[in-house]
């Protein structure tokens, strides 16, 4: 069975190590679209900081965001959700008061409603693992004036975390021993080297793999005519479900212990090398 999708994680694995768009990465996806295969970026970012990447590839293109919540076009409709239920989310910032500082809500919300997608009550922007978000995204990002839990007067898409990575993973292990962790998922995507940690909690379900597998459904695709690219934890399941699963060299060591096929970096053009090799095995 040939291969008719392919999903790419954005972060590590599509952008090289200092955030650009290598040439061959971008020429790998243009050939593979042209061939007839479908592209979707599959990636932990929201729609707003996706569609800057989106831009750079002159293909047709299905956005699969925030960990799997939403299913976007290139233009910004939404195609699918799964949301978070907004009382989970209140019980979830009410657990988790001691991390009021770095915890934020994210709303899907259409232009000219509301620009502010995400809703935070204290951050410190300045951070360094924080401030070139902020300064990519500050049209979408509100401060809320009042406890994030009064903001909850629609099911947001999720509510997100960052930090070092052992409070995080310390927060995970908290969230997950919670009596009501059977109604939301958690996707983390750890980065050791700059001591940095984002979790998502997401609806019960909700993944880059569910989501990635009921878009396919959708498309009338089976899992072997899927191949995923990723490189970090939140790709696993991603990974899991696709017929084709390739990790970058760059992945971290608990992704690569997994035993998926490992290809270059992202700053030896890894995605080009393991797109063109699959595509060139099929022929």
């Amino acid at each position: 069975m040939s291969l008719r999708l392919l999903a790419v994680d954005i972060d590590g694995t599509l952008l090289d190590s200092r955030g650009r768009l290598p040439d061959a990465h971008r020429d790998a996806l243009v050939d593979a679209s042209s061939g007839g295969l479908e592209v979707a970026l599959v990636t932990g970012r929201s729609f707003h900081f996706t569609h800057p990447i989106a831009e750079l590839l002159p293909i047709p293109l299905t956005l699969i965001v925030n960990n799997g919540a939403l299913v976007k076009s290139r233009g910004g409709e939404t195609v699918m959700r799964h949301l978070l239920a907004r009382d989970v989310a209140r019980h979830v910032l009410a657990a988790t008061r001691a991390h009021e500082d770095s915890v934020a809500v994210m709303f899907d919300r259409p232009i000219g409603h509301d620009l502010r997608q995400m809703i935070y009550e204290r951050m410190d922007w300045s951070h360094p693992n924080r401030r070139g978000y902020f300064e990519k995204n500050k049209a979408f990002i509100g401060e809320s004036g009042v406890p994030l839990a009064d903001t909850l007067t629609e099911d947001p898409i999720q509510v997100m975390f960052n930090g070092g990575v052992a409070p995080m993973r310390a927060l995970v292990a908290m969230l997950r021993a919670l009596p009501i962790a059977d109604r939301f998922s958690v996707a983390v995507t750890e980065y050791e080297k700059r001591d940095f940690t984002l979790i998502d909690v997401n609806g019960a379900g909700c993944s880059k793999g569910s989501t990635l597998a009921r878009w396919a459904a959708s498309r009338g695709l089976a899992r072997d005519e899927v191949m995923a690219v990723g490189d970090n934890l939140n790709d696993v399941e991603m990974l899991d479900f696709a017929g084709t699963a390739v990790v970058m060299g760059n992945a971290t060591d608990a992704i690569k212990a997994r035993g998926y096929r490992v290809t270059g970096t992202n700053d030896e053009n890894g995605l080009a090398e393991a797109v063109k090799s699959t595509l060139k095995s099929e022929h």
